[in-house]
């Protein structure tokens, strides 16, 4: 009986490993970065999103992909979509044809184009929706002769020195202080809270605010944008919570959950770190759950090398981050 599943298992193999191969022909760039997308969001609103293409489209290229090749690419519940075993099978050479089309154009342009100068950058630390030093490095294929410095710091810090100049270009979270900052959203996740185990929070699987009160905290020092967006939330909902330990990178602050030094609300993609493993992720009242927006902000009058940057957070180059026409980031002119 073993071995007459272990066979049937290897023909399933084998079937779709040929229905890939069958197929390959047909597939696009375009498709590629769909499957990506999907795969890396779990979610078909969000990929669309990604993609800059309506949830409908995306769902039909889908469709029509697995068609082509014979097999599902991916299951697709309520809550959720996986890839198959043939979806991820796909999508190593999914990632691989993304990326040697992007290493052929930025070929092509450091071929044609000639482009120097300094471009300052800074980014608040574990984003989550856009990674920032695969980004500078793809710029730095790109144009070798650009001189970049980047800065990390909170999204606070960043916002007051591209407004005074300091940096060109700058990746935060949160918006409440971006009101007069050059700004696109790239992305959000909603926020959530995280607890050691045998925790009492962590029962349920879900809270209510009130039952945050009287609970120590372990959260970022101010500047950081999840800061003021914890502390905004819960004076919103009637919690006065004690901040126990204050913190400077996401590592540290997972390590005193883990020693039960304190409870953290985070971002979601915070919660899926390796690092974070062990730890019991409590769902907040989704009426009210406060979501962690990220953005590009970008000086006013920004020069060409911040311009190329910007170009870069464009998914059909390859990148499966979301920005908005260039005009909305822009300064005039640029």
């Amino acid at each position: 009986m073993y071995i007459y599943a272990r066979e049937r298992q290897g023909r399933s193999k084998t079937t779709s490993c040929d229905a890939i191969q069958k197929g390959h022909r047909s597939m696009d760039l375009r498709q590629m970065e769909y499957v990506v997308a999907l795969a890396d969001e779990q979610q078909f609103t969000r990929a669309a999103a990604v993609c800059r293409v309506s949830q409908s489209g995306l769902s039909a290229a889908i469709r029509n992909l697995e068609d082509e090749l014979g097999t599902p690419l991916f299951t697709r519940t309520t809550r959720r979509v996986d890839p198959t075993d043939a979806g991820l099978a796909l999508l190593p050479f999914a990632r691989a044809t993304l990326a040697q089309a992007a290493a052929g154009r930025d070929a092509v342009v450091r071929a044609t184009h000639s482009l120097s100068g300094r471009l300052h950058v800074g980014a608040e630390q574990c984003l989550g929706i856009v990674d920032v030093p695969p980004l500078l490095e793809r710029f730095h294929r790109r144009y070798p002769l650009v001189d970049i410095n980047f800065t990390q710091a909170g999204s606070h810090d960043l916002v007051s020195q591209v407004r005074t100049g300091e940096l060109d270009v700058a990746f935060v979270a949160t918006t409440e202080h971006l009101a007069t900052a050059h700004s696109a959203e790239l992305g959000r996740r909603p926020v959530v809270l995280l607890v050691p185990p045998g925790h009492p929070l962590g029962v349920t699987g879900g809270v209510e605010w009130a039952e945050l009160r009287d609970h120590e905290f372990i959260d970022f020092r101010e500047s950081w944008g999840v800061r003021s967006l914890n502390d905004a939330a819960c004076s919103a909902h009637g919690v006065s919570r004690r901040v126990r330990c204050t913190v400077d990178d996401i590592h540290t602050l997972l390590d005193l959950i883990h020693r039960g030094l304190g409870i953290a609300l985070v971002p979601q993609h915070v919660a899926e770190k390796p690092q974070a493993a062990g730890l019991t992720v409590v769902h907040l009242p989704r009426a009210s759950t406060p979501e962690w927006v990220v953005s590009v902000v970008s000086a006013n009058q920004a020069d060409a090398s911040a311009a190329r940057l910007l170009d870069l957070l464009d998914p059909a180059q390859g990148s499966p981050q979301v920005i908005p026409e260039p005009a909305q980031l822009r300064a005039e002119g640029a």
